[in-house]
């Protein structure tokens, strides 16, 4: 079987539609007005995916990997997407909480992120910490907050492999 074939095969056998869990990680936004999260939930069910629920947190670790695990001990929940929080900047604590919680990290999420990044904004692509891996059979993925880079990352990464992601990940649980 080629390396092609095999890819669409577990593609054919994942669960084409899942459940996720949205958090927005932010010291400001409220769900009034944090426009990131509602992209993410409003590409999630174009997809044809069922967004469980959507929270705000603040950029503290306890916070962040609190609603982590809230949303990952959820029977129905298949992935969890976070936006914020993933630059340079002091209060950018999304991959300090979600690192040491991964028990496998995805590599190529971060990478290709970054490679697609660099293609429309050049060398700033480098100052995004974006990450993904799981936890507890769970897909979970750190996006940067602009809209821009989570159209990017969902579009171009996430929704045409979160079916499939979901599908191995929960063999390990």
């Amino acid at each position: 079987m080629s390396e092609a074939s095999s890819v669409s095969g577990h593609r054919h056998h994942a669960q084409q539609r899942l459940c996720a869990v949205v958090i927005t990680v932010s010291d400001t936004r409220t769900l009034a007005d944090d426009s990131g999260g509602a992209l993410v939930v409003a590409l999630l069910e174009g997809a044809g995916h069922r967004v469980a629920d959507r929270s705000i947190v603040p950029d503290e670790v306890d916070a962040i990997r609190a609603a982590v695990d809230v949303a990952v001990m959820r029977n129905d929940v298949q992935a969890v997407l976070l936006t914020g929080g993933t630059g340079i900047a002091v209060r950018d604590v999304t991959p300090e909480a979600l690192e040491p919680i991964l028990d496998r990290v995805i590599p190529g999420f971060g990478e290709l992120f970054r490679t697609l990044s660099y293609q429309e904004i050049g060398s700033a692509a480098l100052l995004s910490r974006a990450l993904a891996g799981t936890v507890r059979g769970r897909v979970v993925a750190a996006l940067p907050g602009s809209r821009a880079a989570i159209r990017l990352a969902l579009e171009k990464l996430l929704l045409p492999e979160l079916p499939h992601l979901a599908a191995e990940a929960a063999k390990g649980a």
